[in-house]
């Protein structure tokens, strides 16, 4: 009945210390920036720099030195020396810039996360660092405290009962969840694509250990609706919807379809097949609560399957690493927006982006190795629109967070904002293979 998740082979973690980077200076070390004033001449300036134990003069600019310090005093205390100097208009450190937009120092598989989330830099990506820059500097760092529902197979969110929690997702992140699939308090997953999902969302960032979470501050909630196989009933999926809606949830990510008619085995599922879905959905609106759900993963161009095609929930579409629409992704007229899912280009003739079957990197984060739930990897082979959705939902926690549209945005204004500041793909303007276009995270979360 539903089509949700992909889930094959296993990559070795490579984890570094953040050592280094927490030790990063400011400023170089042992130097000093000095501005002579114009009437300071060839004495004046070799008796500052004698008085203040400064040696080795690098001329840059007109009056201007870089001074090396020769005595042991510190960079602090030898500025202050030579700004007490006649003939000095100003001395600082030496201060390090570093490029724009925050870089977590999260390995990856041990060259740095940016080698493997090509999702999350910017071109193809939805530019996160410099949507991460943004929130630090209004001090809501990566969505802080923004409430987001993952209704999936599950978290790896506790250890308990034979289950482990993702040692990249903090124990500290999680709301309380319900499992709908056994009716119980204890949302684990048992497959591994919900903790997949959920990583996209809120993975640690910047600890020095595996990957980075596009909004890495927001609080999750796990709410099992598919079972170990990944498919669930529309009465567990509904359930869990009003669940999350009603315990004050500003985002709920639904990354699974309904058959879409493509398959002669699979008889489409339309809105008068799921009414307790929808109005779910209408429930959860009214609750102050954006849906986001997958497009569906049948290369279907004429129609997005349900729940995503439910009237006021986002539907999104995947595109691949080189900025094509993904082979598999399903559009049309109910497509809103597209977001990295990974695999191979579509055939789409006349889109300079697109080359039929070229193949592309999937999406990577920590979750499950193969066969085991207490065994956690980069598996790869995760590709599709349930790959897609969380970059949505995430980005949408940013902007909550980021006050960008006001403090407490409506569902209509976060989709309006998603898609007014997406990147324009395709035809111009909205059309069915790419919908509003790619979502960028720093534009979305930028006055």
């Amino acid at each position: 009945m539903l089509v949700c998740c992909l889930l094959a082979g296993m990559s070795l973690l490579a984890p570094a210390s953040s050592e280094a980077a927490a030790k990063r200076p400011s400023y170089v070390p042992g130097e000093v920036v000095v501005r002579y004033a114009p009437e300071a001449g060839r004495r004046a300036r070799a008796a500052a720099q004698r008085g203040t134990g400064t040696g080795a003069p690098r001329v840059f600019a007109p009056r201007t030195r870089v001074l090396k310090i020769r005595d042991g005093e510190s960079v602090a205390a030898t500025v202050a020396e030579l700004r007490r100097r006649p003939g000095v208009l100003s001395a600082t450190p030496n201060h390090i810039a570093r490029a724009s937009g925050f870089v977590p120092n999260d390995p990856g598989e041990g060259a740095g996360w940016q080698n493997v989330q090509w999702n999350f830099n910017a071109g193809a990506g939805v530019n996160a660092p410099d949507a991460w820059e943004r929130l630090n500097a209004v001090g809501r760092p990566g969505g802080l405290g923004v409430k987001v529902a993952v209704l999936d197979t599950g978290v790896a969110y506790a250890t308990r009962r034979g289950f482990k929690r993702s040692p990249d997702l903090a124990g500290n992140r999680f709301l309380r969840g319900y499992d709908f699939v056994d009716n119980d308090a204890y949302p684990d997953d048992h497959n591994g694509h919900g903790t997949h999902v959920a990583s996209t969302i809120a993975e640690t960032t910047g600890n020095g250990y595996g990957l980075t979470g596009l909004a890495y501050g927001a609080r999750l909630m796990p709410v099992r609706v598919l079972d170990r196989f990944g498919a669930g009933d529309s009465v567990a999926i509904s359930a869990g919807i009003r669940y999350a809606a009603r315990r004050g949830v500003k985002v709920i990510n639904l990354s699974f379809e309904f058959c879409d008619g493509t398959d002669p085995q699979c008889p489409a599922v339309t809105a008068s097949d799921v009414p307790d879905v929808v109005d779910a959905v209408r429930y959860a609106r009214g609750k102050g609560a954006l849906v986001v759900a997958a497009a569906g993963n049948t290369s279907n161009r004429r129609a997005v399957a349900y729940p995503a095609r439910v009237s006021r929930v986002l539907s999104v579409g995947a595109t691949t690493e080189y900025s094509c629409l993904a082979s598999y992704s399903s559009g049309g007229a109910g497509l809103d927006l597209v977001a990295p899912g990974g695999g191979p280009d579509a055939s789409l003739p006349g889109d300079p982006n697109c080359q039929s079957g070229r193949a592309g990197r999937d999406i990577f984060q920590i979750t499950f190795n193969e066969g085991s739930v207490r065994s956690f990897g980069l598996p790869d082979d995760y590709e599709g629109t349930s790959m897609a959705a969380p970059h949505v939902s995430a980005t949408a926690a940013l902007i909550v967070a980021s006050g960008v549209i006001g403090a407490n945005p409506t569902p209509s204004a976060l989709e309006a904002r998603l898609k007014s500041t997406a990147r324009d793909l395709g035809p111009a303007g909205r059309d069915d293979r790419y919908g509003a276009g790619l979502i960028d995270a720093a534009r979305a979360v930028t006055p």
